[in-house]
């Protein structure tokens, strides 16, 4: 049996992850393997670090700062997120991540993005959180529009969950059959059509298999959600995800919305560690 854990991306809904994961680090619960996209990679990989309070902390302090994400930084570096400030200054220098942890956790820990050319997603395994791997982290949280493609080896990246936004059958295709899905969605949400497309279609002139892909990706995020519910009904993968709706913005700076998604996912995950700890024995 091999135990693995599934990340959904989705922004500041992200903080909702952060307060589950933390709290599964807090006792003791491991995984074989992760996988995350966007959001669920970018904060994600701190569980792997095993530095639980380093996510929150660093958005609540830091998310106001024009740096990090605003307007300014879209139309001086083409980021909204600036790159810069976002992946090289907070985890070098203003909340140091640990990257020696990171690489004697033996949990494999995998990122996912979309490769524009062909608008189809791609993996890479993670390993000592350097400069390879913070651009793979990179580009799985780049968004359309407001972010530049990232390129790596040849290829240029995107957020993965354009085309892949819960990695469970990349999961199960590499052999993890115990898996813990942690999404950000309450039951029963399925995403409309994607607004705007004609922006998207326009942004991704260049690469029309990836605005194809931003054309239908709500079918194919709303077809994974049916299988991921048949998948829990069975009982092959155990699901945790918030009872409604978080209301939070994708760009939220208040440090007390973020505070509240944050402790929403902690009272889930404490909620969930009983049946986690059963389901993964």
């Amino acid at each position: 049996m091999k135990t693995g854990l599934i990340l959904e991306g989705g922004a500041m809904r992200g903080m909702f992850t952060c307060g589950v994961l933390d709290v599964f680090l807090e006792n003791g619960v491991a995984f074989d393997g992760a996988a995350g996209i966007s959001a669920g990679a970018v904060f994600g990989c701190n569980f792997k670090s095993r530095q639980a309070g380093r996510a929150i902390r660093y958005n609540k302090r830091y998310g106001r700062d024009p740096r990090y994400c605003s307007l300014r930084s879209l139309i001086r570096t083409g980021d909204l997120y600036g790159a810069d400030f976002c992946y090289r200054e907070i985890p070098d220098v203003l909340d140091p991540f640990d990257r020696e942890a990171f690489r004697e956790n033996p949990m494999a820990f995998y990122v996912g993005a979309t490769d524009i050319a062909t608008g189809e997603a791609v993996y890479h395994r993670c390993t000592d959180a350097g400069a390879e791997d913070m651009l793979w982290l990179r580009a799985s949280a780049s968004m359309p529009l407001v972010s530049r493609p990232v390129a790596i080896g040849g290829r240029l990246l995107l957020d993965g969950g354009i085309v892949d936004a819960v990695p469970f059958e990349q999961m199960e295709k590499l052999g993890y059959d115990r898996n813990v899905a942690v999404l950000t969605q309450p039951k029963g949400y399925r995403k409309a059509p994607a607004r705007g497309m004609a922006l998207f279609r326009l942004g991704l002139r260049r690469w029309p298999k990836a605005a194809e892909a931003m054309a239908v990706r709500h079918e194919v995020y709303n077809r994974q959600m049916a299988e991921i519910d048949a998948r829990e009904a069975a009982g092959t993968l155990l699901v945790i995800r918030p009872k409604e709706s978080l209301g939070i913005s994708r760009t939220e700076k208040d440090p007390a919305e973020l505070e509240r998604v944050y402790q929403l996912g902690r009272a889930q995950g404490m909620e969930s560690l009983e049946s986690v700890g059963a389901y993964l024995q």
